[in-house]
């Protein structure tokens, strides 16, 4: 017979098996009565709250998921922080200090950027006349 554990069951049993004092599914299982595969199935697992692919985890929280708006924002509240409350910052979005270096570097490198497209025509025809004047004092000399 299958029995059916309630949200709250689950979540509670979810919470032994993680945390700096986490059981092991077998050492659960032998506490409460339930079969230690029980425990490691998918419906124990989706309540937990790194990894998962449970409701409870939400894909806009992983970092490889935000919008270039949303890292962007991130990175301009974590530096207008102190150091104390950058780590808290990071604990409640779920990210780590890489993640915040990897943001920072990306925006650098599109800042520095030089964009093919907005070449002024100017500075052609600058190159274009500075080329032709080396042209024409090499054939002075």
């Amino acid at each position: 017979m299958r029995g059916k554990y309630s949200e709250s069951f689950k979540e509670t049993m979810v919470q032994k098996m993680s945390g700096p004092d986490a059981k092991s599914a077998t050492a659960l299982a032998g506490e409460v009565a339930i079969p230690q595969g029980t425990l490691s199935r998918k419906g124990f697992r989706e309540y937990g709250r790194f990894g998962s692919t449970g409701d409870r985890m939400n894909k806009k929280k992983r970092p490889q998921n935000w919008t270039a708006e949303d890292k962007l924002k991130a990175l301009i509240v974590y530096e207008g922080k102190n150091e104390d409350e950058r780590g808290q910052y990071l604990r409640s979005h779920g990210l780590y200090s890489v993640d915040i270096d990897r943001w920072r570097g990306e925006v650098l490198e599109s800042l520095n950027k030089k964009s093919k497209k907005g070449k002024n025509p100017r500075d052609r025809r600058i190159r274009e006349l500075e080329g032709e004047l080396r042209r024409k004092e090499k054939a002075l000399a």
